[in-house]
């Protein structure tokens, strides 16, 4: 089965970057998206950014877009979010998810694999 494993997670201040990067394994490796999730504050987890791996087409929340880019390298297996201008609100413990079926890009249920997760914290 897949196995992802998030890394890049830290402490920053307002207005910092900061990149995200997901390794998958497993005997095949061919998903139709791949997304990043978070919860914080001890709320639901929601969708921050996807991506269609046969092509590269990006899908974001309103409240990261044109802040966050979401890319994936399909020769190593690897996701990678790129995170800019960072907020209080973006304080979080940010998720890697694989969806092996074509359902819906927003919608955590339809995800197969996750991460463990990597925490992301950003201060004043």
């Amino acid at each position: 089965q897949v196995q992802l494993v998030e890394s890049g997670g830290g402490l920053v201040q307002i207005g910092d970057s900061l990149t995200l990067s997901c390794a998958a394994s497993g005997r095949t490796f061919n998903p139709t998206y791949m997304a990043w999730f978070r919860q914080g504050g001890g709320k639901e987890r929601t969708f921050v950014a996807a991506i269609k791996w046969a092509n590269g087409t990006p899908y974001y929340t309103g409240s990261v877009k044109g802040r966050f880019t979401i890319s994936r390298d399909n020769t190593k297996n690897t996701v990678t979010l790129q995170m800019n201008n960072l907020k209080i609100q973006d304080t979080a413990v940010y998720f890697c998810a694989a969806q092996n079926r074509d359902v819906s890009v927003y919608r955590s249920q339809d995800y197969d694999y996750w991460g463990q997760g990597t925490q992301v914290t950003v201060s004043s």
